[in-house]
């Protein structure tokens, strides 16, 4: 399932250019992923596993300047791969466009031992994209 959010660039988020600075960027993608985990994962699941970042990997084909907001969408493109899983994030500013695209790999680990979690199907079915 994909998942939404908005952000709006404040006056923190703009850097010498004018328009929103590249960690920024990086930012709204770990809050992207962050939200998406909160809003969809089982309860148990949250409780039990935390994710971490392994790669970023981002194309910047536009920018938004203070004031200007962008709707990102994400969603997990394909099964997981023992603890790690690829997420997809796309930003589109008012015109619809795709201004800022991301795929980014995520570690599973227990909460509570900090080691690498193998990704059960259940914990990632609820974000798979569902197959036409």
């Amino acid at each position: 399932m994909k998942f939404s959010k908005t952000f709006t660039a404040e006056p923190e988020h703009i850097d010498v250019m004018g328009h929103v600075n590249n960690a920024v960027w990086v930012q709204w993608v770990q809050d992207m992923a962050t939200a998406h985990w909160e809003a969809v994962a089982d309860p148990v699941h949250a409780a039990e596993f935390v994710w971490l970042v392994v790669r970023h990997e981002i194309d910047y084909r536009g920018n938004i300047t203070e004031g200007e907001s962008v709707t990102g969408e994400t969603w997990i493109p394909g099964p997981a791969k023992g603890a790690q899983s690829g997420r997809r994030v796309n930003f589109r500013n008012a015109e619809g466009k795709i201004i800022v695209s991301a795929l980014t790999n995520w570690a599973m680990l227990h909460r509570e031992t900090q080691r690498l979690a193998r990704i059960r199907p259940e914990v990632i079915a609820p974000f798979l994209l569902e197959q036409e």
